[in-house]
């Protein structure tokens, strides 16, 4: 894929899409690139995370734990590992792929230098993560109040 077809595929993911046309740019220059048959393993739960990735094409089963109840289908457009772009971390789930896949690879260290260019996308994504971060409480509270907890 070239860069252009790159930058079009991340301004398409949410979180990328509030960093702006010049960051997504800067993203996709500074990206790799991977390929992955099938049944090959992006990432294993326990990994040392200092990535992400956009899937590109096929898909991946990420799954955290023994039962397939909580496995979630990351298809073209999605963004795997986000946290990871931010935070030092493990990850917390295995990603397999589904069928021959390929992603962009979107290290830390290229996005945080990112942020550091680009102040007012660092302030768009920091609103974000908060508004989220403040959803999830709610929604946390909600059920515990059902519960009676």
């Amino acid at each position: 894929m070239s860069i252009e077809d790159d930058v079009i595929l991340l301004d398409r993911v949410p979180t990328i899409h509030l960093l702006g046309n010049a960051a997504i740019r800067m993203l996709a220059i500074g990206s790799e690139q991977q390929e992955f048959a099938r049944g090959s393993v992006l990432f294993r739960a326990g990994d040392e995370a200092d990535c992400g990735y956009v899937v590109q094409s096929g898909g991946f089963r990420v799954s955290f734990g023994d039962s397939a109840r909580h496995d979630v289908t990351a298809g073209p457009g999605s963004l795997i590992g986000e946290l990871a772009l931010i935070v030092a971390m493990k990850r917390p789930a295995t990603a397999t792929a589904l069928e021959y896949s390929s992603v962009i690879r979107l290290s830390r260290t290229l996005f945080q230098r990112v942020l550091e260019n680009d102040p007012d996308a660092a302030l768009r994504l920091r609103d974000d993560l908060a508004n989220r971060a403040g959803q999830a409480t709610s929604d946390i509270v909600l059920v515990g109040s059902r519960l009676n907890i």
